[in-house]
């Protein structure tokens, strides 16, 4: 069942990995082998998990990319679910 209101990735990242292991943002960001501006911007909920950050991310803190991609997925999607009303198209039907 999909969340009503889910968190950003970033605040699940801020607060359940980089909390715990006392990193900031600056350390984390070099053992990711990012930019501190690329991993402020997740956390800040300016920037969305790529594929690429959700290797990175199960290979510094576990979990699957698949899993990381998945929290993004559902964040994006609850976002948009607010306006879905307003969202127009023409339904398509079999011949």
């Amino acid at each position: 069942m999909a969340m009503k209101n889910p968190p950003h990735p970033g605040e699940v990242i801020r607060e359940l990995c980089l909390e715990p292991a006392g990193l900031s943002v600056t350390k984390a960001a070099e053992g990711l082998g990012v930019s501190r501006k690329t991993l402020s911007e997740l956390l800040n909920g300016h920037a969305g998990i790529s594929p690429e950050m959700a290797i990175r991310l199960s290979k510094a803190f576990g979990g699957s990319a698949e899993s990381w991609l998945t929290q993004q997925m559902h964040y994006d999607l609850a976002r948009v679910q607010t306006k879905a009303r307003g969202i127009k198209v023409q339904r398509f039907r079999a011949a």
